[in-house]
């Protein structure tokens, strides 16, 4: 659901600097021109307060993940079985992963996965919630995590949290 939103605030950004650049540099009443620096300044603003938007869409997806795991009272905290495989981007430009859950329980269990996705340096770029339904016992099930937007550079995943239920 962020994604659409991201997208938008992206499209938004761009038409903002677009109508600065188009709207020369006129002051306030329209008379006469305005120092470029206010521009510059009008455009910092608005960068500034679409970056901190993109930043609160990316705490409501955290958040929204974390209230789908707790939705499973009587869930196992089984991280220590589930592996990631290597990120790719594709061709939109999401990342995905392949996650592989394995049931070390006596009977079939399903499990809900949170991915989170941070650049190389650890900042969390995005985050996901998969679900690996129907696991036979002793057996491992796969499913494939994909970021809600198109993220560059180095893209990394882990495993956040996962609940055996």
């Amino acid at each position: 659901m962020a994604g659409p939103r991201i997208r938008r605030t992206a499209g938004g950004a761009a038409v903002l600097a677009l109508a600065l650049a188009l709207s020369g540099c006129a002051d306030d009443d329209g008379d006469s021109p305005a120092e470029p620096s206010d521009a510059a300044s009008r455009a910092a603003s608005a960068a500034a307060s679409l970056a901190s938007e993109a930043s609160e869409v990316l705490a409501s997806a955290t958040a929204e993940a974390g209230r789908r795991i707790e939705e499973i009272t009587k869930g196992i905290d089984v991280r220590d079985d589930v592996r990631l495989g290597t990120p790719r981007t594709d061709g939109a430009g999401r990342a995905t992963v392949e996650v592989t859950a394995r049931n070390t329980a006596a009977s079939a269990r399903s499990f809900v996965v949170q991915i989170d996705f941070t650049d190389r340096d650890g900042n969390l770029r995005d985050t996901v919630v998969v679900t690996v339904s129907g696991v036979p016992a002793g057996q491992s099930g796969r499913a494939t995590a994909r970021s809600t937007h198109a993220l560059s550079g180095d893209v990394r995943a882990e495993v956040a949290r996962a609940v055996r239920y």
